[in-house]
């Protein structure tokens, strides 16, 4: 697992994962589907830091950035026909989507992930989405193959198996 863009053919990779616009067109690319994004924290974060109610109350919270393509300090937030965008204090920016797990977990601050991301925090309260009435921009999920290339056995396998574990049924 690597969170940077890599070149599939010269690091000999059969298949990756990416979210956010594609714009390779070396590459073969699959839409898998989109990623709703939630702002999370850990429960204990909220029991010693309290719940914002509107995205400008993050301005009194720590932020965990995830500082790669799809990341930043500034979060655009959707209400009806209204958008309004924060400008996060960063208590921690990290280049690896785990460490920002981690660092939600570990009661750090506000995050922005996917709920794919803290599904089972997410069912189990550890963690909690806040802000539910404002909408962040969905990021698509694809996945991307070398061109030319046929695709391995293994490559598919994997393919079904993460469909299925991402699926809403799953």
């Amino acid at each position: 697992m690597d969170d940077r863009i890599i070149d599939l053919v010269a690091e000999n990779i059969d298949v990756a994962l990416r979210l956010g616009m594609q714009t390779d067109s070396a590459l073969k690319v699959r839409k898998l589907g989109q990623a709703e994004r939630l702002v999370v924290a850990s429960a204990a974060y909220l029991a010693r830091r309290g719940a914002p109610r509107t995205p400008a109350d993050l301005l009194e919270h720590d932020g965990i950035i995830y500082g790669q393509v799809s990341g930043g300090q500034e979060w655009l937030f959707r209400r009806g026909t209204s958008e309004t965008s924060v400008y996060l204090r960063t208590r921690l920016k990290l280049s690896a989507a785990e460490g920002v797990r981690e660092a939600v977990l570990a009661g750090q601050g506000f995050a922005i992930a996917s709920q794919w991301m803290f599904a089972p925090e997410l069912k189990s309260g550890e963690v909690a989405s806040v802000l539910d009435g404002w909408t962040l921009p969905p990021m698509d999920l694809w996945v991307i193959y070398p061109s030319g290339r046929l695709t391995s056995a293994k490559a598919r396998a994997f393919i079904k198996w993460f469909e299925k574990t991402i699926s809403p049924a799953a």
